[in-house]
């Protein structure tokens, strides 16, 4: 039985005249699938960014025209308060189409090219966001921390420059809700960073970048670089593990109550002090915080007075090791779950695999697995996964979730879970399946709207 059209809908998202223009470019440019001559569309369009596929022929760059269909249905995301819709679409050889918009959800977490992790918690995060730094009362400031050294060097290469005054360093403890560290005080009572304070001179600005070591942020723009400030997707979020090192000078967190931003490389990173420093490091460091990582900091100065004096440390760890918390078996990798199973598993990725499918035995009761993704089919026995009572993010595969629907077996302390497609065509299968688990957890469930329309002739051959 064909499913039934709904009525016309004045929302520009569910309005087949947004699509169109895109539809019709992919459609022209794909691949018919079967006999009856069908084109079979399907992908998804974000803010951040869009995706395609099932048969749209392989294109570099997108085109003006094609850029501009995208840019059609990303106001109407705008429009409409949302970050991303997944979308399918079946075009007859008559060119009298059928889409399937699905989403947005409150219960879907967007992402990249739309779609995203299903929230089963709300609020959840994964537990290296909840982790907080390890007490150091060891940990000492570097020698070379020096505040009136520090003010004499700033004062001596930025004659004239307006500091902060005491009524700016309140307000700014204030709102951090901390005191300063005695260096950062200093040096922003000598220049407090503001484009005004220049007169718009962007020579000045050079200056200061040349006597600081880096850019600058104005005293009202410091701010705490806690878990929160380092947001990520579950999907890679999950994948984390925040493990130091006993010979790190940092500790490998996403965030710290003792990381205070105060700077920028210029290329996007970020310099912080560091009052939460890991064993082998020193309180007070200079820590810098990477745009492209989502979790660890740097050691880039023992303190800001080296900071200023150009000295760097030398040798020094920042615990990238994860060790036996993060195993990953593949064929370039580890050859079996048995190698990966340690007390000390947080995280087990399954990936490509040219052998038979795996048995997690190994694992069955490892205290700290919180998080399992595999590729479809790599899994003897997907039911498992319901042994697994400590997960709290599960990204496996259609079918393997669908074994674990139908035997009751789906671990109940998830906050997080998603669905492997690898270009799974069939949306609607997809949206059905994400529906049943987002059930279980009684969320919203992701809302498909049905639209038909006609993408008028073929072009000229």
């Amino acid at each position: 039985m064909s499913e039934p059209a709904p009525a016309p809908s004045p929302h520009a998202l569910n309005s087949f005249e947004t699509w169109a223009p895109l539809l019709r470019l992919w459609a022209d440019g794909a691949r018919a699938g079967g006999e009856d001559g069908t084109v079979r569309l399907a992908g998804a369009v974000g803010r951040d960014g869009w995706r395609s596929s099932s048969g749209v022929r392989p294109r570099g760059r997108a085109s003006a025209a094609e850029q501009a269909a995208i840019e059609t249905v990303r106001d109407a995301l705008v429009a409409a308060g949302a970050e991303s819709v997944t979308f399918s679409a079946r075009v007859a050889p008559s060119r009298r189409t059928r889409l399937r918009v699905a989403g947005p959800s409150p219960a879907v977490e967007h992402g990249v090219s739309g779609g995203g992790a299903l929230l089963l918690v709300e609020g959840a995060v994964p537990e290296p966001w909840r982790r907080l730094p390890d007490p150091a009362p060891d940990a000492r400031p570097a020698r070379s921390a020096d505040p009136a050294a520090l003010t004499r060097r700033l004062r001596e290469r930025l004659p004239g420059a307006v500091g902060a005054g005491d009524e700016e360093i309140a307000a700014a403890e204030a709102r951090l809700g901390r005191t300063l560290p005695d260096e950062l005080t200093a040096l922003y009572r000598v220049v407090r960073g503001r484009w005004e304070d220049w007169a718009g001179d962007a020579g000045t600005g050079d200056a200061v970048y040349e006597a600081v070591g880096c850019e600058l942020l104005p005293l009202d723009d410091v701010y705490v670089a806690d878990a929160a400030s380092r947001p990520a997707p579950w999907r890679f979020a999950a994948c984390e593990a925040a493990v130091t090192p006993p010979d790190a000078a940092v500790q490998h967190l996403v965030g710290s109550p003792g990381w205070i931003v105060f700077g920028d490389n210029g290329g996007g990173d970020r310099l912080a002090v560091d009052l939460t420093p890991g064993p082998a490091g020193r309180t007070g460091q200079i820590v810098l915080l990477s745009h492209e990582a989502y979790i660890g900091a740097e050691p880039v100065a023992d303190s800001l007075t080296d900071l200023v004096h150009g000295v760097r440390p030398r040798g020094r760890r920042y615990g990238r090791g994860e060790g036996p918390a993060v195993a990953h078996v593949n064929v370039a990798h580890l050859r079996s779950v048995e190698a990966a199973a340690h007390p000390e598993l947080e995280v087990l990725s399954i990936g490509v695999w040219d052998g038979p499918p795996v048995d997690l035995t190994p694992v069955v009761g490892l205290p700290r697995l919180r998080t399992l993704t595999a590729y479809p089919g790599t899994l003897a026995d997907p039911r498992q996964i319901g042994l697994l009572t400590g997960l709290e993010y599960l990204e496996v595969g259609p079918d393997e979730w669908r074994a674990l629907l139908d035997a009751g077996a789906v671990p109940r302390g998830l906050a997080a879970a998603d669905i492997t497609t690898h270009g799974l065509p069939d949306h609607g299968r997809l949206v059905d399946l994400s529906n049943e688990i987002l059930a279980l957890w009684g969320r919203p469930p992701i809302v498909r709207t049905v639209i038909d329309g006609d993408l008028g002739p073929l072009p000229p051959a």
